[in-house]
């Protein structure tokens, strides 16, 4: 449970409580267990709850019309999603799928308006949450224009390793835990091009790969490629 609380409290929504008004929003929260590859809710679904990732990775597509996937984010513990229906009571407008065995506590909406009603610091850190979100996809949406698919991949491996990434003696070991085609998909580019990328960054001797993830050799290359 400590480490439980630990994580929760790390997250944008407990961020801006006090011990009691954390404990009593504890108090109505539900545990969500998922399997890897398990659905969490699909874009169109009704959006009645927020999450925030106790454990695992989760990570949120949209499909085209014609199937084509795209992943919009890969999120970790004490990351949050599906907030954006608190304010905005329309379906979902991505799908939520587990990358890796993963437990949520889940945050129904009609448990968490009054905390957001009585204490205007916790709508602000959720808006905040919101307006980091937002400037991200504003990022992602000019590195599409502007940035080669290199340049992405570098870019996406660092923002992983900000997150997943852990100190080794032979450098930062990165498990993502995407397919190849999930890291395609989070990149916008062909599986073709990104394995190109990594195999050119590999030869450089900026990084290693391994199976469902990387171990970063040199950061201020991968960094200096990435700008």
């Amino acid at each position: 449970m400590d480490e439980t609380n630990e994580v929760l409290s790390k997250a944008p929504l407990f961020e801006a409580l006090d011990e009691d008004g954390a404990a009593a929003l504890r108090a109505s929260i539900s545990e969500v267990r998922l399997g890897r590859g398990q659905t969490l809710f699909s874009e169109g679904d009704e959006g009645d709850r927020l999450y925030v990732i106790l454990s695992g990775k989760v990570k949120l597509t949209r499909t085209a019309v014609d199937g084509r996937e795209n992943l919009l984010s890969v999120l970790g513990p004490s990351e949050m999603f599906g907030e954006l229906s608190l304010f905005d009571p329309r379906p979902r407008t991505a799908s939520a799928v587990a990358v890796t065995d993963a437990v949520l506590a889940g945050l129904g909406h009609d448990d968490l308006r009054p905390f957001v009603s009585q204490q205007p610091e916790v709508a602000v850190h959720l808006l905040k949450a919101l307006a980091e979100r937002l400037r991200r996809t504003n990022d992602v949406m000019s590195d599409l224009v502007f940035t080669d698919v290199p340049g992405r991949v570098a870019k996406a491996l660092l923002d992983l390793a900000d997150r997943f990434g852990k100190e080794g003696d032979d450098g930062l070991h990165v498990h993502h835990d995407l397919t190849q085609e999930e890291l395609a998909q989070l990149v916008g580019a062909s599986r073709e091009t990104v394995n190109k990328a990594l195999a050119e960054f590999a030869l450089r001797g900026w990084l290693r790969i391994e199976a469902k993830a990387v171990v970063l050799l040199d950061v201020e290359r991968m960094r200096r490629r990435a700008r």
